[in-house]
């Protein structure tokens, strides 16, 4: 845990500088919403959508449910456009994503943990994403955890020079020039064309970026440090009614960390889990197979906790009782199989 508190020290960090860059300059961009000559209600409307469409059907159910934990199938044609989506929010390519995510579960709050809040807050949120650290070296991690990921050619080359992050720029250019040339078609003049694309540039695809990013990043944050535990798993994640309404079912992390594979992560019937809805909807159209339901067991297996508050703290990140293995996450899926990965010493 100290050795991530240093990472934080300006004298000894080191910095991901385009990392840093990008998310002040976007932040910044964003902060224009404020500013009247950006307004319009046109870029209301995409930005409130974009959350819908980019949030819950790019992040939560393609890069997380699908992707990473094999909850669900879906044809080929489906997932890969949902993963489009997803690479439209700006938070890296679908197999390093994946990656993260994994580790993060075989490792939850624990040294090797990605982003634990037991480091701190602001790590757990965002400070993570800027810093280099030698366990998070890109191609190793990919290699180790998302391989299965790799053996699609599309996210493959998404992952080679950047191209997810060219897709992600261009789909932002794309709210601009259509805005512009609405404008123009509609007989506008320039000056207004040109306030109408960088309002839907600025409102649908930035503002609509930072918000998904800060909605997920508490995921990493919030829930695994208020909230209630239905649950008592060997990590101190919780269920937060907030985030799991901002973030369409999400944010009933400490569901999700004891039955990692699921696909619907509201347990109870007041958990409301949006995007299990849109699940449920595809497989009544015959486009999701293989659907992962909660384990009729958990309540055994976890001793039937029952609300039980989370532990205050953990001393250097050293648990009672081991995470349970990444196997757990993926195990019996055929379409294609994630490898069994052992826990790292």
């Amino acid at each position: 845990m100290l050795s991530r508190w240093a990472a934080l020290d300006p004298r000894l960090a080191r910095w991901k500088k385009d990392n840093i860059y990008g998310f002040l300059a976007i932040h910044l961009i964003a902060a224009l919403a404020i500013v009247p000559w950006f307004f319009s209600w046109a870029g209301v409307i995409l930005f409130f959508s974009g959350l819908y469409v980019f949030g819950v059907l790019g992040i939560n159910l393609c890069f997380h449910r699908a992707l990473t934990h094999r909850s669900l199938a879906c044809p080929l044609w489906l997932e890969r456009s949902f993963a489009f989506i997803g690479v439209c929010c700006i938070q890296d390519s679908p197999p390093h994503w994946v990656a993260v995510h994994r580790k993060h579960h075989q490792h939850a709050d624990e040294e090797l943990d990605p982003h634990s809040p037991l480091v701190s807050f602001f790590w757990a949120h965002m400070g993570w994403l800027l810093v280099q650290m030698e366990s998070m070296k890109r191609r190793p991690l990919i290699e180790r955890y998302a391989k299965d990921i790799m053996r699609d050619p599309f996210y493959a080359w998404l992952e080679r020079r950047h191209n997810w992050l060219k897709v992600a720029l261009l789909s932002w250019i794309a709210y601009f020039i259509a805005g512009l040339g609405y404008g123009v078609l509609s007989g506008s003049n320039l000056s207004d064309a040109t306030q109408f694309g960088l309002s839907l540039f600025v409102w649908g695809a930035v503002l609509r970026t930072v918000v998904v990013w800060h909605i997920t990043w508490s995921i990493n944050s919030v829930t695994h440090v208020w909230g209630y535990r239905n649950y008592e798993t060997p990590d101190v994640s919780r269920n937060n009614v907030l985030v799991a309404l901002l973030s369409s079912g999400e944010g009933w992390h400490n569901n999700h960390h004891a039955d990692p594979r699921s696909a619907r992560h509201g347990h109870s019937r007041g958990e409301i889990d949006t995007t299990w809805m849109i699940i449920r909807l595809l497989m009544l159209l015959g486009l999701a197979k293989n659907v992962a339901r909660p384990s009729p067991m958990l309540a055994n297996k976890f001793n039937d906790a029952g609300n039980e508050p989370a532990p205050e703290q953990l001393d250097a990140f050293k648990l009672e009782s081991p995470t349970p293995p990444i196997s757990d996450l993926a195990a019996k899926c055929s379409n294609p199989p994630v490898p069994t990965i052992q826990k790292i010493c």
